[in-house]
């Protein structure tokens, strides 16, 4: 069980990036003018340990990529000249305000609506700080929009005589005037994708044309569409990049063939979902003479058919990765590469880039190989038949799944036993009909067969990145691209740990080590439990996100040094490149720039975040599509989410998540208390805390805002 860890009065986690950053730019706020390397910031911030030593000369490259610091001698790094201006991102909220998140501030600055200055959510601005505020936090001024995050938004058509505008969904304080010649076709109530061309100085609104008209209000193709859209990711691949793909030779040569090793006698399979179009990945075993076995990880070879530079390339990497919506996925190539040449399909041959580990039986590795392959994939299995072979042991292939199964679970306890965390979630999954509805849902839980496959791919992930990052020869390591996760958040760490603390349960924070041992011993705890969605999410929360670089800070979640993305090309662009720099080094060439790279890195990381939030909104849109028959109901459900504006409720019944207004709370004036997850009343001390279970009835499901509203049933549990 995981009981309440020691209290300490100071955090003891240690730093990740954004705190050092911090730290770092208050050293040099202090003496503006000083000359500083990573040793003697080392020295001032008393950090020892090598890791945050390491991590201290990335976060001052960031720092001065972002132009905060310059590099005046070799290693030396000096403040940018400081004014009374600041650099961030607008973050706009639904009452038309905004706040600059900025890493020059501790705090957020809070910008008031008229002096936004048409800066609009996401976008890069400067802002003018006041000397003087009349709040509790720093307040400014956007004097000047560096760089805007979207000019394209999805909206309603308003029709007048003379003209049109669309209002925009989402967090915008502005409708956009569109003239009667750029209506593009579009008719009145129309969902729409409308451009901004231009915002005169003296106007309230910004003026505009429609790019492409998504169709009617409801309908399930329009409104998929508009969520694309909303994140500015693409539902069609341009014609262009279409016929290009089609002039591919997919025809594979004896000539191709004979600079491969060959594996197509190999027994080989794949294991996918379902309802799973492309293949990027098989598994492959062989017993060796020497007693041992070999295990193959082959990946689709997608270098071999997109050439760098192409059409078919630049699509691939504005897209950056194919985005997985309820009803539907984007692909990132494609279908004829995506679901054609390039997908490991059973009982033809396929080019890949593979690594083989020569292991014993208990799965430690003697020996492996890295290069390009030829296989044949014996058979395709779906989870489910792969699940039944390792709890029967009978089926196609079984000796095969059996044994990479036993060996799987060694790899996997290994892992944990090493520090990595098991973020392992239910995932709710809808069922729907013919024209994309939502008729019920079901849950989906990771077994052994999806365990087998991650173990695999999680093993080959760490190896390519380790064989570049680490190489065994002296010299330096070459230019890669690498997945890394920095260190969690102290504070959001910290205060996880005092809100898990009200149920007796903690982690122990004096090391990074014991953090994720005993963030592991608390998942465990609670899995099954009420309080599982809470306390998972919460965890997840406080962790940091994952990304794309070229500076090797390690994997904090995985507990791996190196580690990288080799195994998805089909679905991700940084696995190509991935690909594309094994393949320059396995053939001795030189170690490539890594500017360029890193720029790429950070567009990719920010469409895979862009993908993660559309998938999210496309569930969010069905989950109130599916309980629009249901206003009236009452469910019981667990308070999911704490806020000033009101309490979240996800419903245990169907994980449908929905709001309880702070308005609608009777009996009491309300208000928000973070420190303690909970919405209090001033008078009674009556608590709405974070886990409680609620019973609540639906009294609104609106498709427009994604948005289902509930009140609370008297007789509710939950009240503390």
């Amino acid at each position: 069980m995981a009981r309440k860890g020691k209290k300490s009065s100071k955090k003891k986690s240690g730093f990740n990036k954004k705190e050092l950053k911090k730290q770092i730019l208050e050293l040099y706020y202090n003496a503006p003018g000083r000359l500083l390397n990573y040793k003697q910031i080392s020295s001032a911030l008393k950090i020892k340990d090598t890791s945050t030593r390491q991590l201290i000369n990335v976060a001052l490259q960031e720092l001065t990529d972002n132009g905060y610091l310059v590099v005046k001698e070799r290693g030396k790094y000096q403040l940018k000249a400081q004014t009374g201006y600041v650099v961030g991102t607008v973050e706009m909220t639904q009452k038309g305000f905004g706040f600059i998140i900025s890493e020059e501030m501790e705090e957020d600055i809070f910008v008031a609506g008229p002096n936004l200055n048409r800066a609009l959510n996401g976008d890069k601005v400067r802002v003018y700080l006041h000397a003087i505020s009349k709040r509790k936090q720093p307040e400014g001024e956007v004097v000047e929009i560096i760089e805007r995050a979207k000019t394209s938004f999805v909206g309603i058509v308003s029709m007048s005589r003379n003209f049109a505008f669309v209002v925009p969904a989402g967090k915008s304080n502005f409708d956009i005037f569109i003239p009667k010649d750029k209506l593009n076709g579009s008719k009145q109530g129309q969902k729409v994708v409308a451009k901004i061309i231009d915002w005169p100085v003296n106007a309230k609104n910004p003026f505009g044309e429609i790019v492409d008209v998504l169709g009617e209000v409801g309908e399930n193709d329009t409104e998929m569409h508009a969520i694309l859209a909303e994140f500015d990711l693409p539902y069609k691949f341009p014609g262009r990049v279409e016929k290009s793909a089609k002039r591919i030779n997919v025809d594979i040569t004896k000539e191709e063939i004979a600079k491969r090793r060959d594996f197509r006698n190999v027994p080989t399979f794949t294991i996918d979902p379902g309802d799973a179009k492309d293949y990027d990945d098989a598994l492959s075993l062989q017993k060796l003479p020497n007693g041992n076995l070999e295990v193959g990880v082959h990946i689709a070879d997608v270098s071999h058919y997109v050439q760098p530079g192409s059409l078919i390339d630049k699509e691939a990497f504005d897209r950056a990765t194919s985005v997985y919506l309820v009803d539907r996925v984007v692909p990132m190539l494609p279908e004829v590469l995506s679901n054609g040449a390039c997908s490991l399909s059973p009982n033809t041959d396929k080019l890949c880039f593979s690594i083989a580990f020569e292991m014993d039986k208990d799965a430690n590795i003697k020996n492996q190989w890295i290069g390009r392959t030829v296989i044949h994939s014996n058979r395709r299995f779906d989870y489910e038949q792969a699940q039944e072979i390792i709890e029967t042991g009978k089926g196609d292939m079984n000796h095969e799944i059996v044994t990479l199964n036993e060996l799987a679970l060694k790899l996997r306890e290994r892992r944990y036993k090493n520090g990595s965390i098991d973020f392992d979630r239910v995932e709710v999954k809808f069922i729907l009909d013919e024209e994309g509805r939502p008729t019920g849902v079901y849950f989906k839980e990771a077994k052994e067969a999806n365990h087998l496959i991650e173990e695999f791919m999680l093993l080959a992930n760490k190896r390519i990145a380790e064989f570049i990052g680490k190489p065994k020869e002296k010299g330096k390591a070459k230019t890669f691209i690498y997945r890394i996760h920095d260190r969690p958040d102290p504070e959001k760490l910290e205060s996880f740990n005092n809100f898990i603390n009200k149920f007796g349960l903690g982690i122990d924070l004096n090391t990074p080590a014991s953090i994720s041992s005993s963030m592991n011993k608390l998942l465990a705890h609670v899995k099954g439990s009420n309080e599982e969605n809470v306390v998972s999410n919460l965890a997840v929360r406080s962790m940091s996100k994952a990304v794309y670089s070229t500076r090797n800070i390690g994997h904090y979640g995985l507990s791996f040094s190196h580690y990288t993305h080799f195994t998805s090309p089909i679905r991700r662009y940084p696995d190509l490149m991935v690909h594309r720099l094994l393949e320059r080094y396995l053939s001795g060439g030189r170690s490539v720039g890594g500017e360029g790279l890193e720029e790429q890195c950070r567009h990719t990381s920010n469409m895979e975040q862009r993908a993660v939030n559309a998938e999210r909104a496309s569930i969010k849109y069905k989950q109130v599509e599916f309980m629009q028959d249901k206003v009236g109901k009452e469910f019981t459900g667990t308070i999911s989410g704490v806020t000033d504006w009101g309490i979240y409720v996800e419903l245990n019944e169907n994980k449908c998540e929905g709001m309880v207004s702070i308005r609608d709370l009777t009996g009491d004036f309300y208000f928000f208390d973070e420190k303690n997850y909970c919405i209090s009343g001033m008078h009674t001390n009556k608590c709405y805390q974070l886990g409680s279970e609620v019973n609540v009835k639906v009294t609104n499901a609106n498709l427009e805002k994604k948005q289902i509203d509930f009140k609370l049933v008297e007789g509710r549990q939950g009240d503390v």
